[in-house]
């Protein structure tokens, strides 16, 4: 038939009533997303938002994607705002999506609960990690805009209650586009210089859009890294950012971070007064105390009357010395006998007492004891010695018993 459409065509013509049709433009649609795939290569969305009836296919592309403050998941409640069209190669009608925002609660506030979550599993907020601030800090770096009533007041305050400590500014983008990187590179410069003891990060108060550079990733992931401890001082007293949980103390207010990365001098004279005198109290009573000592020394004890003290040890020392006279008697007494007894039993041994009873000894020419007959024979000379004296006499005959 002459007047048959093929696919391609009806479903061009379908595409283009659908993109003609102004209520189909810049539409919003609520449901729920499922089926969510994330192409990291293209940086693509594709996902099916539904509710309890029907459901949609939905796309977004990576121009848009980037810009979205938190991360879609499956289940999650969304308004997308996008352009209904027809994919001309499968001829099904899509919702091209070109913004996106969670049900019920804002995109930043969401991004900011997903990103506390993550960072929170990983431990960035532990206390185990947190870094003691300085008591009496030389040298503050501060990582905030140059201009502005946040820089002022640190200035101001720091100057006044602590003179003796050097400021360092970083000047540095606080909101926008560009001022996570910016902030990460004021905290990389501070750290890196070495001798900065402390660093101030924040700026003055404003929404939760200007105050989002310190609810970024990078900047939470350099808060964390820095050596060098950090107070986070972001907006007022209730504004909370992911960089006060990383941050080693969080200040309500940049002036509050000034007050305490500092102590106050006044209070320090004041302290260091009152030391003063504590001190001269203590070494007043300490040096009465030791005089009373003194006294008491010299007074009361030998030093008053040497000759005295050395009188209570005459009596021990005689009593002692008699002790000593009695035993050493009783020593030499008992070692008398002791020896009077050795004497006799060796007297009692002694050559000299076995001659006393008639008996002598035989000496042969070579002065040697004669023990046997077989040492001496006839005409012999051989000396006898008694108790008294000796006598020379010559061998008429040897006689040898029979054994």
């Amino acid at each position: 038939m002459s007047n048959a459409l093929t696919v391609s065509q009806l479903n061009f013509y379908i595409k283009s009533l659908i993109d003609s049709s102004e209520p189909l433009k810049n539409i919003y649609i609520v449901g729920e997303i499922s089926n969510f795939k994330y192409y990291a290569r293209s940086g693509h969305i594709y996902f099916t938002l539904k509710d309890d009836k029907s459901q949609l296919k939905a796309v977004m592309f990576s121009s848009y994607a980037q810009r979205l403050k938190f991360n879609p998941e499956d289940g999650m409640n969304v308004v997308c705002r996008g352009n209904v069209s027809v994919y001309d190669r499968d001829g099904v009608y899509q919702l091209y999506v070109s913004d996106m925002q969670p049900d019920g609660y804002g995109a930043l506030y969401m991004a900011f609960e997903q990103l506390k979550q993550q960072l929170e599993k990983e431990g960035l907020f532990s206390p185990e990690h947190k870094k003691p601030i300085p008591k009496y800090p030389s040298k503050i770096g501060v990582a905030t805009s140059n201009t502005g009533a946040a820089v002022e007041d640190i200035k101001n305050i720091i100057q006044r209650r602590y003179p003796l400590c050097e400021i360092i500014i970083s000047p540095t983008i606080v909101q926008g586009d560009q001022a996570p990187a910016d902030i990460v590179h004021s905290i990389k410069t501070l750290d890196n210089m070495g001798d900065i003891d402390v660093i101030i990060v924040g700026r003055g108060g404003g929404s939760i859009e200007d105050l989002w550079a310190f609810n970024t990733q990078q900047v939470a992931r350099a808060v964390y890294e820095c050596k060098t401890p950090i107070i986070s001082a972001v907006g007022h007293e209730t504004d909370f950012t992911i960089c006060d949980f990383v941050s080693d103390l969080r200040a309500p207010t940049p002036s509050a971070a000034a007050e305490l990365a500092v102590p106050d001098i006044n209070e320090l004279k004041s302290f260091l007064s009152n030391a003063k005198q504590r001190l001269s109290l203590l070494l007043i009573h300490r040096l009465e105390s030791e005089y009373q000592r003194f006294d008491s020394i010299v007074y009361d004890s030998v030093l008053s009357d040497p000759i005295k003290y050395y009188e209570s040890f005459y009596d021990d020392i005689k009593s002692l010395n008699l002790d000593l006279s009695k035993a050493f008697e009783h020593c030499v007494k008992t070692s008398r006998l002791r020896l009077g007894q050795l004497a006799g039993r060796l007297d009692a041994l002694s050559p000299l007492a076995v001659l006393g009873r008639g008996y002598g000894v035989i000496k042969g020419q070579d002065e040697c004891v004669i023990k046997s007959v077989g040492q001496i024979k006839t005409d012999d000379k051989v000396e006898i010695v008694l108790r008294d004296g000796s006598a020379v006499c010559t061998v008429n005959e040897v006689k040898e018993y029979e054994q």
